[in-house]
């Protein structure tokens, strides 16, 4: 996004799926979508502005809907819109990604929960089928390990059967940063290690031990990208201090 940010085009029940998996949704949900990824993977910082030209070029798409994606995100509280000059990032810490992550964990702990106890031979044989092209897409085909990590949470929230909850889950992870899942040091590998609790967990029908293997799944995932922030903004500062 020209000196706004590198444009990078390349865990789950997400509010929207990025355009390679499925059908191009509405152009300002998508640019949205697309903002709030830069945001929260920190590759838009606190303070910098963001014109909507630089989102409609990124996205091969017009500035209106580029425009009405940033009033999206200005009602999410992830911009404010300064008058005369446009939109600019507000701050997200590291600490507000451990909050926000640790009420998710809390939410996909439930669902892992109910999942069990509805558990079926052939939902298990799917999560392991799913496990399995995880763990060889981990070795280096990360833009289909983000897709099957998707399907294997979507499949846990589905057959937990509670919609409320899974509607809450979805309003929570708009967190999450879709397109930039390999940029997460540790997520990939966090991916397949966590999985492994999880399904353990609904092989032996314990819908405890799922609760608290998902909770500590999600709840490691937002240490990783809180850790990623936290270290994109040191770096950051650092670069300011030197020019």
């Amino acid at each position: 996004m020209e000196r706004y940010a590198g444009a990078v085009t390349d865990p789950s029940g997400r509010p929207e799926r990025p355009p390679k998996f499925s059908l191009r949704p509405q152009l300002g949900t998508e640019a949205a979508s697309y903002v709030r990824d830069l945001i929260v993977s920190g590759q838009l910082q606190g303070g910098d502005f963001i014109r909507p030209e630089s989102v409609a070029k990124d996205l091969g798409i017009s500035a209106t809907p580029a425009r009405e994606g940033l009033l999206a995100l200005h009602s999410q509280g992830f911009v404010r819109l300064q008058p005369r000059r446009g939109f600019v990032v507000i701050a997200l810490t590291g600490d507000d990604i451990r909050d926000l992550f640790a009420g998710q964990a809390l939410l996909a702990g439930e669902l892992a929960a109910r999942a069990v106890k509805h558990r079926t031979p052939a939902a298990i044989a799917e999560l392991e089928q799913l496990q399995l092209e995880l763990e060889v897409a981990a070795e280096s085909a990360h833009d289909e390990l983000e897709e099957l990590n998707y399907r294997f949470h979507r499949a846990v929230n589905l057959l937990a059967d509670a919609p409320k909850i899974a509607w809450l889950l979805g309003e929570a992870i708009r967190y999450v940063p879709v397109r930039f899942y390999s940029t997460i040091d540790g997520w990939p590998a966090a991916t397949v290690h966590d999985h492994r609790a999880l399904l353990d967990a609904f092989r032996r029908g314990a819908p405890k031990t799922a609760r608290s293997a998902m909770t500590e799944h999600i709840v490691h995932a937002g240490e990783l990208l809180a850790i990623h922030i936290e270290s994109v903004a040191a770096k950051r500062g650092k670069l300011a201090l030197r020019t």
